[in-house]
Order: structure tokens, then C-alpha cells, then sequence
């Protein structure tokens, strides 16, 4: 590794480690930033500024932590996978998976009872069902075809017949149900308690060490899938964990957090922009930690107004500019 790739790592880690210190001081009320060890650590209890900070502040802030690297890495490994520079973590389906599970259930009111609709649980396990049935006709598909791109083509199609399922019933739903889904469209870090926490952060770390796993492979795969056969990379059982791994990292956080747009096919160029390499063994961690960093800062912005943003709404504002600049740059 490089001096500069060391110097890199370092500024990213002390910017990371900034960020999350600032994540947890702003907001309607502010905590004084020398004070955040001592309630962190002590844990001294049962004043306001520690209930805010333990209970709400930092699980948010570690959705943030969590959701931003981990849909950075599952964007680079598309990327990688189809040699695709604007392919993202939800180009195989996953994400409309995730959004037709909880549109079952919270636009089924008819026919269940309102607690059931309403309730959190709920709508993450409807949304693990549904991504996890896309991954699963994905990853069926994936050991019959030869090539990547049939496998992108696949992964849109199951993508758009989940969109429109979705799209015939808010038809005939309610407007109460229509609004709670489109809702959980918007993308919410604070929906993550310290109970799903404790589903959430296993899935990713689980998806994120396969992903470091395979960095060596992926280095081959972007010398294209028959040269990686001559290097004696089994391609099709490669594509087979890449897929699964996505599946992990983008469905867990969908259905935990909802989808949050524009991360997954951004943060991969800056990754690039900084350390000037193609080894995935630098670009993973590169990656990982300017996701994480990306998605604390726009959860910062979001606390800026009187009223809490949808963290879509400011992550779009910074990847859609990266985005015209690829395509602008690419020509």
C-alpha cells in the first residue's frame, strides 16, 4: 500500500470519526460535544440530553454508519460484476422486492388488523420476504446464464414486474395506506431501534466479509469473465456469492432503513476519484468509509431545518451530480 493510501485512509477515519461526533451533537437540541464521552461511557442516566443520545442520536447515527458503507460496497461490487459504471445496489430487483413486501402489508388493511399494519416487525420482516424471494429468482437465474448482462437484464425485468404489482395496488388502496407506504419510500434512519439493531448490524457485517472475501476475484472480473477464467476464477460460483452479497448488504438495509438512493453508484467513483486504483483490496475499505462518512453528513444536513428531511432527499443531492458527471465524463 502506498504512503498516500495510508495518509488517504487516515484523514478518512478522522473525517468519519468527526462526522459521527457531529451526528450526535446537532439537532433541535444541541449536546455539547466534551460531553458526549462522558454519557457515552458513564452512561449517566436520566436527564434529557442522555435519553436523546443514547436512545435515539446514536442508533441513528450508526444506521448511518452502517447503511452507508454497506451500500457503497454492494455498489462497487455491481459495478464490478457488470462493468457497469452506473449500476447500484438495487439493479437487481432487491429494492422493488423489498418495496412490494411492506406495499402487502400496509396496503392489506382491508384484511388485517390495523395493529399488524402498523406494526414495525411488521413491515421489516414483509420487506426481508420480499427482497429475499427476488435474491432467490436472481441467484436461480444466475447459475443458467453465461453472461453478466443477461443477469442485468433478469434483475431489471423481476425489478419492473415488482413495480408494477406494486403499482396495482396502490390503484385500488386507500389513501391512509398509499401515505404510509410512500412514506417508508422516503428513507428513514431514525426508524432503527436498538432491537433491530440487532438483526440489521449481523446481515451487513455478514454481506460486507464476503465482500472482502472476494476482493481478488472481483480484481479479475474487471479484466472481463473470459479472462477471469483463464486466471482459473470459477466465474459463475463467484457471480453466485457477489449476488448473494448484494442481496444481503441492499436488502437488509431496505428493509431496515427503506431504500436511500444514489449512495451505492456514487460513492464507488469518489472511492476511485481518491486513491487511483482498481484493486478491490483498496477500494473496498476506500469505499466503506466515504460511504459511511457521505451518509453521516447528509443525515447532519437533514437536521438542518425545523423539520427533520427524508435522508433521500439530501443523498440525491449529492449523488446526482456525481452521476452527470460520469455520464458527461464517459461521453
Amino acid at each position: 500500500m502506498k504512503n498516500r493510501h495510508i495518509l488517504l485512509f487516515a484523514i478518512l477515519s478522522f473525517l468519519l470519526l468527526i462526522l459521527f461526533l457531529a451526528d450526535l451533537a446537532f439537532g433541535s437540541i444541541r449536546i455539547p460535544i466534551e460531553s458526549i464521552p462522558e454519557i457515552l461511557f458513564n452512561r449517566n442516566g436520566g436527564n434529557m440530553e442522555s435519553e436523546i443520545l443514547l436512545n435515539f442520536r446514536l442508533p441513528k447515527a450508526l444506521t448511518a454508519i452502517i447503511a452507508g458503507a454497506s451500500l457503497s460496497v454492494a455498489g462497487l461490487m455491481m459495478q464490478t460484476l457488470f462493468r457497469n459504471p452506473l449500476a447500484d445496489p438495487y439493479i437487481l430487483g432487491v429494492s422493488s422486492g423489498a418495496s412490494l413486501g411492506v406495499a402487502l402489508i400496509t396496503m392489506a388493511s382491508a384484511i388485517l388488523p390495523a395493529m399488524l399494519v402498523s406494526s414495525g416487525w411488521a413491515m421489516i420482516i414483509s420487506a426481508i420476504a420480499g427482497a429475499s424471494v427476488v435474491l432467490l429468482l436472481v441467484v436461480a437465474v444466475s447459475f443458467r446464464v453465461q453472461n453478466a448482462v443477461t443477469l442485468l437484464i433478469v434483475g431489471i425485468m423481476f425489478g419492473t414486474i415488482a413495480g408494477s404489482v406494486v403499482s396495482i395496488l396502490q390503484n385500488f388502496s386507500n389513501p391512509d395506506a398509499i401515505k404510509l407506504f410512500v412514506m417508508w419510500t422516503f428513507g428513514s434512519l431514525s426508524a432503527v431501534t436498538w432491537d433491530y439493531m440487532q438483526v440489521l448490524l449481523p446481515v451487513s457485517l455478514a454481506g460486507l466479509g464476503m465482500a472482502f472475501l472476494l476482493h481478488k476475484k472481483m480484481d479479475g472480473l474487471l479484466l472481463g469473465e473470459n479472462y477471469a477464467r483463464g486466471l482459473g476464477i470459477p466465474v459463475i460460483r463467484t457471480r453466485f456469492w457477489i449476488v448473494i452479497a448484494t442481496g444481503l448488504l441492499a436488502g437488509g438495509i431496505t428493509a431496515f432503513t427503506g431504500p436511500i438512493a444514489f449512495v451505492g453508484v456514487a460513492i464507488p467513483h469518489i472511492a476511485r476519484g481518491l486513491f487511483r486504483t482498481s484493486s478491490h483490496k483498496i477500494l473496498l475499505p476506500a469505499t466503506l468509509l466515504c460511504g459511511a462518512s457521505l451518509l453521516l453528513l447528509c443525515d447532519i444536513i437533514s437536521q438542518i431545518p425545523a423539520y427533520t428531511l427524508p435522508i433521500n432527499t439530501i443523498s440525491s443531492l449529492f449523488g446526482a451530480p456525481v452521476i452527470l458527471w460520469i455520464i458527461l465524463k464517459k461521453k
